[in-house]
């Protein structure tokens, strides 16, 4: 049975110098999109990020901790979070206690990171980051669905370790995986539990959706049983040339584009209500399930005319942010 699209948020807790956070600002901006009827509200990661231009930073999980206490009904995802940068303990207590907070709402997105700097100031190897994003993510899973955790995992020594309390979600929080090249398509298909994607075409998604479904396959899983999760900038505008100027300017202030990946400004999602409503169709016919939305400079407007004029020229209805 085919599932009805679901449809999500992000949420500015990163900006460009000399812009300033407010998490006042956040809070409300989350509220109103559970009022409105998103299913997701999701926070970007990093801990440092940029030199001659840096960027402002509220830590993810602090962000959807107080998410979590202003909100009842949204998902709650980290899009994606950079999992090697952190102690795996740790980490599986902070996000064991994120879900008993929220009660069972937190969607973990993971990769394994791409900026040197930052893994160098946090005294993390960057070369062999792939290896110890798979170790953390074994040491989490283990720490949330045993009951005592016993053995040595790469200079991780547990002697009938008992972390307590297990997230609310069981066995445990959804793990999506972010990334594009093949050995991160060979991970989502044998650790995670689907894939979450930035910025990508139509064109793009479906053939990099087949090929983890293939190597699913081939892994002895179900691909069936695997979700998707695609980040799309939007602009809702008068015209398709007005949004198209509004919106490339806007990506090219907040984020960077790989060019070695198939993210690209193309993906965007912009013009009339109705031209919005057509590209986004475009997006659900490729196969992807749930569309985190990235509104023209995260403005309350621009969420208010998603809600009321593109998503009612979808399809109705729309499921739950994966679970």
């Amino acid at each position: 049975m085919t599932r009805a699209p679901g449809f999500g948020v992000a949420i500015r807790n990163f900006c460009p110098s000399p812009e300033e956070l407010s998490i006042d600002g956040i809070v409300d901006y989350g509220t109103r999109a559970e009022a409105l009827g998103f299913d997701s509200a999701w926070v970007w990661d990093h801990i440092l990020l940029g030199t001659r231009r840096p960027f402002p930073f509220l830590d993810s999980l602090s962000t959807l901790a107080a998410l979590a206490m202003r909100t009842t009904r949204l998902r709650l995802g980290t899009g994606v979070l950079v999992l090697p940068l952190r102690n795996p303990v740790v980490l599986a207590k902070v996000l064991a206690s994120v879900d008993q907070i929220s009660k069972g709402r937190l969607i973990l997105g993971v990769a394994a990171g791409w900026y040197e700097r930052e893994f160098e100031a946090c005294g993390v190897p960057f070369r062999g980051r792939g290896k110890t994003f798979v170790r953390n993510l074994e040491i989490l899973t283990r720490l949330w669905t045993e009951e005592q955790v016993t053995g040595s995992v790469d200079g991780y020594v547990f002697n009938r370790a008992v972390m307590l309390p297990k997230p609310a979600q069981r066995p445990r929080p959804p793990i999506l995986v972010g990334g594009y090249v093949e050995a991160v398509l060979r991970r989502i298909a044998r650790h995670g539990d689907g894939w979450l994607t930035y910025f990508y075409t139509p064109e793009s998604f479906r053939k990099a959706w087949a090929r983890i479904q293939e190597l699913a396959r081939e892994a002895g899983r179900d691909p069936a049983t695997l979700r998707n999760v695609s980040q799309l900038p939007i602009y809702v505008a008068r015209s398709f040339e007005e949004a198209d100027r509004g919106i490339r300017e806007f990506i090219g202030r907040y984020f960077d584009v790989a060019p070695w990946s198939e993210s690209t400004p193309d993906s965007a999602i912009r013009g009339t209500p109705a031209q919005c409503a057509e590209q986004l169709a475009a997006h659900l016919e490729a196969g992807v399930e749930h569309i985190v939305f990235v509104p023209y400079e995260y403005r309350l407007d621009q969420l208010e005319a998603i809600a009321r004029d593109v998503l009612p020229r979808l399809r109705p209805g729309a499921t739950p942010a994966p679970a």
